[in-house]
């Protein structure tokens, strides 16, 4: 289900909206992208897909936007045109059907399918998913210090006012 109205073009990055996370792909052409697909990386498989944080391997496919998408939403989201120049739609393309078939490492920190993608695009792997999750765990942490800082201290003061008073 397509959420934009922009047409796909050859060398687009695809964003597929899977149950809580986003599944990236690149736009070859003809209704094909090409993705890196953990072995549990299939269309509407919701919470199961999550299943690819446990990989080390996946595999580059070449199939119809349709067939990777499912009934998942997606759209063309060429994020970071405007930081980094993409590379010619020719050269991306041909990137990307080059490693068709070939076995990848997958890391689901460093080296996703949105690093994928990204790196054929641009020549710079990036997955900004990663960089929100650790920004987000990061200050879930922070928060979390400081609230049991904060209720270690009101337990302390609490305490002493007890004790005060006897």
């Amino acid at each position: 289900m397509d959420l934009s109205q922009a047409t796909p073009r050859p060398g687009d990055l695809i964003e597929i909206f899977r149950f809580g996370y986003e599944h990236w792909a690149i736009y070859v052409g003809d209704g094909y992208v090409v993705h890196l697909a953990p072995p549990s990386e299939i269309a509407g498989a919701g919470a199961a897909s999550l299943m690819s944080a446990l990989t080390d391997k996946a595999i580059v496919k070449k199939e119809l936007l349709s067939v990777v998408a499912g009934r998942d939403k997606y759209r063309v989201n060429n994020k970071h045109d405007k930081k980094y120049e993409p590379l010619p739609p020719s050269k991306i393309v041909q990137r990307a059907k080059k490693l068709v078939g070939q076995e990848m490492l997958y890391k689901l920190t460093s080296d996703n399918c949105e690093h994928f993608v990204n790196e054929l695009r641009y020549g710079i792997s990036r997955s900004d998913q990663v960089t929100s999750a650790v920004t987000a765990v990061g200050v879930s942490a922070v928060v979390l210090t400081v609230g049991l800082g904060i209720a270690g201290l009101l337990g302390s003061l609490l305490a002493r006012d007890k004790r005060e008073k006897q």
